[in-house]
């Protein structure tokens, strides 16, 4: 049995044993509206009439974990390579005054749970232990929605959308992943309150981004987050930014990491640090993104520079990506990126990156007494071997007595 198989049967085991119990329980959102589009369903979540207390008696406290006890969530793990699955009490919400969080939650039924949702694609339930769609809980148009491919908030699209002002990425993520178009009502929505989005923490739309980035349908959810003012809010520094060769330059990305994509979409910016920081990303993230937008021009003329330029650059982690960002700049092939790959292809590691010929501790063997002279000299002795000038360090150190009598 596979990974996917495994997890499959755990999250129907989970269903079984809490009917078992006495309580109603389904598979709900997102692996519901997976399974009718034929998708492999990332995770599988579980809506139950159970109260919390009830899940954890059901499968014990050593397997379980509240991980949200205002809000009726428990994790159950399973054996194995199955996973955790998530178990929900069906709730209700109270009104979100804040733009984020609601003020209280009601456990309550199936109905009011599905009413609670945001999209009717992730507002149905399904009944694993009946066969193909006879289990299925569709209140709101769900199905209906998937065969014409819109994203759809349940409801009032002005209310739903302002309770929590996330669905607003959440609905141009849905629709770009999924290859839909945004419901007139809602997009309507989503254009009116879109100045508001930045009332949601930095955190969380950081992590919408991250998902619409590398996904592959990254230049739809740009098109969409502009049709609906949300790129603007977020990235105010776009204002000014010409859409179409940022279009080309993001289409032209193949398999991308974060920093990558958010490093194409930001090329242009004057400040992306302050970007990075705005968004709370990660300092490995934000040193990333730097870097490849810094290095942007640094494989111009590849063939011509000298290798004590070149070679850090290609033995840099994140050569590749950075090959892939100057192609996607010249919005095809890019000679340099031809001549940086066939070069990395021909040159062995050792020598692309070789260990120092000389440290600190070499030259005050040598005599020489410590200070900022050092770093030059330790650096022009870096360059002369990358270059194939000295080989050994007994030519480096030679090479050094040479440059201080020069300079004396």
């Amino acid at each position: 049995m596979s990974h996917i198989e495994k997890r499959r049967a755990f999250a129907l085991e989970v269903v079984e044993k809490l009917t078992a119990a006495g309580h109603q329980a389904l598979w709900a959102g997102g692996c519901v509206r997976d399974l009718l589009l034929s998708r492999e369903p990332g995770d599988f979540d579980v809506a139950t009439a159970a109260h919390p207390d009830q899940v954890r008696g059901v499968f014990g406290t050593r397997r379980t974990f509240s991980v949200g006890a205002a809000f009726g969530v428990i994790l159950v793990r399973g054996p194995g390579e199955s996973g955790t699955v998530e178990v929900a009490t069906f709730r209700s919400e109270g009104p979100y005054t804040d733009g984020r969080h609601p003020d209280h939650v009601t456990f309550a039924t199936v109905e009011d749970d599905a009413a609670r949702r945001d999209f009717t694609i992730n507002g149905m339930f399904l009944d694993p232990r009946q066969n193909g769609l006879e289990g299925l809980i569709d209140l709101f148009g769900g199905q209906d929605d998937l065969r014409r491919r819109v994203v759809r908030a349940i409801g009032n699209p002005t209310d739903r959308l302002s309770e929590d002002k996330l669905r607003m990425l959440r609905a141009v993520r849905f629709a770009a992943t999924l290859d839909f178009q945004i419901e007139q009502k809602t997009l309507e929505a989503v254009q009116r309150l879109a100045p508001q989005i930045n009332v949601v923490s930095a955190e969380r739309i950081a992590i919408e981004w991250k998902r619409m980035l590398v996904d592959p349908s990254r230049c739809h959810a740009l098109e969409l987050a502009d049709e609906t003012g949300l790129l603007d809010v977020v990235f105010p520094e776009l204002a000014g930014v010409e859409r179409e060769p940022l279009r080309q330059r993001m289409a032209a990305l193949d398999d991308v990491s974060f920093p990558l994509a958010l490093a194409a979409l930001l090329l242009e910016c004057p400040d992306v640090e302050a970007v990075c920081r705005r968004l709370k990303l990660s300092n490995d993230e934000t040193s990333s993104t730097l870097w490849l937008v810094e290095q942007r021009d640094a494989l111009e003329a590849a063939a011509d520079q000298r290798l004590s330029r070149l070679k850090p650059t290609l033995a840099h982690t994140l050569s590749a990506p950075l090959m892939q960002l100057v192609q996607a700049r010249t919005g095809g092939r890019s000679d340099d990126v031809e001549f940086c790959r066939a070069y990395l292809q021909k040159t062995p590691s050792e020598e692309l990156e070789p260990p120092p010929l000389l440290t600190g501790d070499d030259l005050i063997d040598a005599g020489l007494s410590p200070g900022p002279e050092f770093t030059r000299l330790l650096g022009q002795v870096r360059d002369a071997q990358l270059e194939g000038r000295v080989q050994t360090g007994d030519q480096a150190l030679k090479l050094v007595f040479e440059m201080r009598g020069l300079d004396e």
